[in-house]
């Protein structure tokens, strides 16, 4: 199989042209044929225009690259070696939904053939590849698995908005489901990575990827905690940490609003699998409770901290910068900054959403709410909710010039917390 990649006489394709597929898709390209699939055909336009829908990567990062853009399941059929990329969310009860994937892999059987290999990159709690996906492989190719074609799985580490850790330089887990298929798909796999980490078993390897987002879901929350606690004692949690800090041992985590498509989502997954085991996960729950309340809890206050100053809150008129999951991306999904939005019309204050990454269209679609282009006269307080590189050098005078009188500024990331914690001209607050 790898060398028939290498010689071009075989085909790679990608199910899933997302913030994962694509960039895995295109460095593959470099170097062997690639199918890209997608049922998507408007994202698929784009791509052949060399236009990435997630906004991460230049025209010039399609250059050089063997791969043609398709929804057909005839040009798929061409394939031999499958990877799966597609989204994994939950719904709004916070349960696994694996729709997406399980319509995925009975695409892929429907073009398996003998002597062929499935990887799975999407995150799902352990076990779910061989005890979900290989049953839906098998009964519609009407092929076997570990004897017919192969299997693997690879959790994705795709970081949006880093420029650091690339695909190239962050370590890959790769397992199989025997020795053949683990040492087919790491050689695959180091065609694009410098380093390939062989997982003893699948389920390792799942379970791998669950808990590296768990892991920092339950660390932000301890933080997050401690901002709440030290806000009531006013002692400021950020030069807390950077006290603490100078310790050896301390890990630096910071509180603020865990969303987007990772840590906001994942934990859910392994909480679905340990309460099918009858196991209630006490530490993460607790974990996904407090960092899902953060929004509401900055909302309570932002107008609290209004009220204090004397000025009416029914009708008040906030500016909110930055909407997007986090800081340098447009990527929106489950982004925590629109509970603010709604936490603060129960206080009977509308708001202004500027965000210089995100798409207007996509933001009212998702979530009803209208981005404008530039702040509309004055406020009586401004959140600065995610900290996109252009709103990191900007001086009091910007603010100053944007506020009433009486009015607040709300500093998620406590970013200006040395600048304006002294202001005369508004009431400045932070986590």
């Amino acid at each position: 199989m790898y060398s028939e990649l290498i010689n071009k006489e075989a085909k790679l394709a990608l199910i899933g042209l997302g913030y994962v597929g694509l960039p895995i898709a295109l460095e593959f390209a470099k170097k062997i044929s690639v199918i890209g699939f997608d049922i998507n055909e408007s994202r698929l336009n784009k791509m052949r225009n060399k236009i990435d829908p997630g906004q991460e990567l230049e025209a010039n990062d399609f250059d050089g690259c063997d791969i043609e853009f398709t929804s057909s399941l005839e040009k798929l059929k061409e394939a031999s070696f499958f990877i799966v990329a597609v989204p994994t969310p939950i719904d709004t009860y916070n349960t696994p939904d694996l729709k997406p994937l399980l319509s995925a892999t009975a695409t892929v059987a429907k073009c398996l053939k003998k002597g062929d290999c499935v990887v799975y990159e999407s995150t799902v709690y352990p076990g779910c590849t061989e005890e979900d996906c290989l049953l839906i492989l098998e009964d519609i190719s009407g092929l076997k698995a570990g004897v017919d074609f192969k299997y693997g799985y690879s959790p994705e580490r795709i970081n949006p908005g880093d420029k650091q850790h690339t695909l190239i330089n962050t370590v890959k887990i790769v397992s199989g489901c025997d020795e053949e298929a683990l040492e087919t798909i790491s050689k695959v796999y180091e065609i694009v990575v410098e380093n390939t980490y062989k997982a003893p078993s699948i389920k390792v390897a799942e379970a791998a990827k669950i808990i590296e987002n768990t892991q920092r879901d339950v660390n932000i929350a301890l933080m997050n905690e401690l901002s709440i606690l030290f806000s009531r004692m006013n002692i400021n949690v950020f030069d807390v940490i950077d006290a603490a800090g100078t310790k050896w041992n301390f890990l630096k985590y910071y509180p603020g609003l865990v969303g987007g498509h990772c840590i906001g989502v994942d934990p859910y997954y392994l909480v679905y699998k340990a309460h099918k085991l009858g196991y209630h996960p006490q530490m993460i729950n607790s974990g996904r409770f407090v960092n899902d309340s953060m929004g509401g809890y900055i909302a309570k206050r932002v107008a609290k901290s209004l009220i204090s100053q004397g000025a009416e809150i029914v009708g008040a008129k906030f500016l909110i910068m930055g909407v997007t999951f986090k800081e340098n991306v447009s990527d929106i999904r489950n982004s925590k900054v629109v509970d603010i939005v709604k936490e603060l019309r129960q206080y009977g204050i509308e708001s202004d959403i500027i965000d210089p990454h995100a798409d207007p269209e996509e933001v009212e679609r998702e979530y009803k709410l209208k981005i404008i282009d530039a702040p509309q006269g004055k406020y009586d307080g401004i959140v600065i909710a995610v900290l996109h590189e252009e709103y990191l050098a900007l001086p009091k005078s910007y603010f100053d010039n944007l506020l009433k009188d009486i009015s607040v500024v709300f500093d998620v990331k406590g970013h200006y917390r040395k600048d304006f914690a002294n202001s005369n001209t508004f009431k400045y607050n932070c986590l």
